[in-house]
């Protein structure tokens, strides 16, 4: 197997893994009214099932239609970078963007099919699956107030650990273009150096 087609196994199969296991654990809580209110952990976890029209953290400034096609046109231009810089990405960096991939494929899935399957809405009109509840409070003060899924852990776990270790991590194509570009003038300059005429001092002493 090539190196490239290596890189792009190491790409797609988190992103496939992410998305198979985001929509089976949605369905299991949409298709089973006793998993849609579960103390997993008293105070701290819990599965509350809800349905968000709108993005991450409770944004609605679009409609949901206009917020799924912001999602679609979003994840072809993450694949479309990608693949332009699948020669300098290593293989951590292909890994966190597989499951960012996963992760938008997952809550854009819920957006073709919830609302076809919920009777609300048709394509592009679904609602998010989140179920996932960090529920612990301080005093009145919840600490984490959103619910998420199984798509949103694999975006924001990727991002972390890309803004933790970005410089490890990030694509340095640009980085290494510069630093040619660099050792190529300075050979360049060398070269003009010895090529250039040198002076004959003693030859100028004797016609003075």
């Amino acid at each position: 197997m090539s190196l490239r087609n290596k890189k792009l196994l190491l790409l797609f199969s988190p992103a496939l893994i992410v998305l198979v296991i985001d929509q089976i654990t949605k369905q299991l809580v949409y298709n089973n009214p006793g998993l849609q209110r579960v103390n997993l952990i008293d105070g701290w976890l819990a599965l509350n099932f809800t349905k968000n029209p709108g993005m991450a953290m409770g944004m609605d400034f679009l409609p949901t239609i206009g917020i799924s096609i912001v999602a679609i046109i979003a994840t072809i231009g993450i694949v479309t970078y990608i693949l332009y810089t699948l020669e300098s990405a290593n293989f951590a960096y292909l890994l966190c963007m597989g499951l960012i991939i996963g992760g938008a494929l997952g809550n854009i899935t819920d957006r073709f099919i919830m609302g076809i399957i919920g009777g609300y809405g048709g394509v592009l009109e679904g609602h998010v699956v989140d179920f996932i509840h960090f529920n612990l409070t301080i005093g009145d003060w919840a600490v984490f107030p959103y619910i998420f899924n199984v798509a949103d852990i694999a975006i924001s776990t990727a991002i972390i650990t890309m803004l933790v270790f970005h410089k490890r991590i990030l694509p340095v194509e640009e980085e290494r273009a510069t630093e040619d570009k660099f050792e190529e003038g300075k050979a360049e300059s060398t070269a003009t150096d010895l090529n250039s005429p040198t002076v004959d001092t003693d030859s100028n002493d004797e016609i003075k």
